[in-house]
């Protein structure tokens, strides 16, 4: 998607295994094994983390050399840490983290019903996973995280949830799916940059069965007893099982002074493509090329100033967002 638009940098531990992709982009090869405590200098006009980055290379590079930096892997602790480093090291260049569900789609989709209701007290989310899809092991990488209560904020207060509780019926795409918690970083974010008093992430498989196994395994305390190096590959094999290709579908509900906005997000081109394409509208952000000014520090998705164009934005990427908002009894839909 950024090929067309800016020259590529491709980095990665083995290089060899982005040459297929080196070609087809047009894009040039650098070396960075994250393990490497050797630090690595290039000149960029921004950079985007795809991995995780346990500790914090990629993003004190690009402070340092007062670069753009967009990372849209971390889960909360881990951007908690971030925002705060980030804070610490004063960057004179955007750093936007985003990785909220699917690259930060799920909080743009939020600030767009923000805007058209004015507000966000009450942030729902719904999330169907495909298990035909195709997915990187990083993608699953919070698996070690259901033996791990989180914190959320509900009614304005904070409490402890235990993932995988809580278990609700969605309506997504048409169908119903049972979906449960999960910890991910829109659920930290939304109360401190849009006021959200509740705010919640559930998910469940495309198949009820698989969702049913999870719960169950949760319920026996498998994610507790089984946290240790050898139940890793057991852990990951309950999601990463990656297939040719599935649907993205999310579903998000705003309520604020008693309307409720829904939207429905659906990427027939999988996930891995939905999480692509926030990660473009990051880039452009912190680049200012998205009609308005980068922001000068430290940022989350949900802080853009054009939210009104998310939904074109999305569907000139074959994405497609569907939404209703009541008003004053009655609802108006748009797409």
């Amino acid at each position: 998607m950024a090929a067309p638009r800016w020259p590529l940098l491709l980095a990665g531990r083995t290089v060899t295994r982005g040459e297929d992709l080196a070609r087809r982009t047009g894009a040039a090869l650098l070396p960075w094994d994250l393990a490497d405590p050797r630090p690595v200098s290039t000149r960029v006009r921004a950079v985007v983390t795809v991995v995780n980055d346990p500790d914090d290379r990629v993003l004190r590079a690009a402070v340092h050399g007062g670069v753009p930096y967009v990372d849209l892997t971390r889960w909360t602790a881990r951007l908690q840490r971030a925002a705060t480093l980030a804070a610490l090291l004063r960057p004179t260049a955007p750093v936007l983290l985003s990785s909220a569900w699917m690259g930060g789609v799920v909080s743009l989709v939020v600030a767009d019903l923000a805007r058209t209701l004015g507000g966000a007290d009450s942030v729902d989310v719904a999330i169907r996973w495909d298990q035909n899809d195709r997915a990187g092991v990083d993608s699953v990488e919070f698996m070690d995280r259901l033996g791990l209560d989180f914190e959320v904020i509900e009614d304005g207060q904070r409490r402890t949830v235990m993932p995988l509780a809580d278990s609700r019926t969605a309506h997504i795409d048409g169908t119903d799916l049972r979906v449960a918690r999960i910890d991910t970083p829109e659920q930290f974010t939304l109360p401190l940059t849009l006021g959200t008093v509740t705010a919640s992430t559930r998910i469940g498989f495309s198949s009820a069965l698989s969702t049913s196994a999870l719960l169950a395994a949760k319920r026996l305390g498998f994610f507790r007893w089984a946290r240790g190096e050898r139940f890793t590959p057991l852990r990951r094999s309950l999601l990463h099982a990656p297939g040719n290709g599935g649907t993205a579908a999310l579903r998000v509900d705003v309520t604020h002074r008693g309307r409720t906005g829904s939207a429905t997000v659906t990427d027939p081109a999988g996930q891995a493509h939905l999480t692509a394409v926030g990660g473009l509208l990051a880039l452009d952000r912190v680049l200012g090329t998205d009609g308005a000014p980068a922001p000068v520090s430290v940022a989350f998705p949900e802080q853009t100033p054009l939210p009104a164009a998310l939904a074109d934005r999305l569907a000139a990427q074959g994405v497609t967002l569907e939404k209703t908002v009541e008003a004053h009894g009655t609802q108006d839909r748009a797409a």
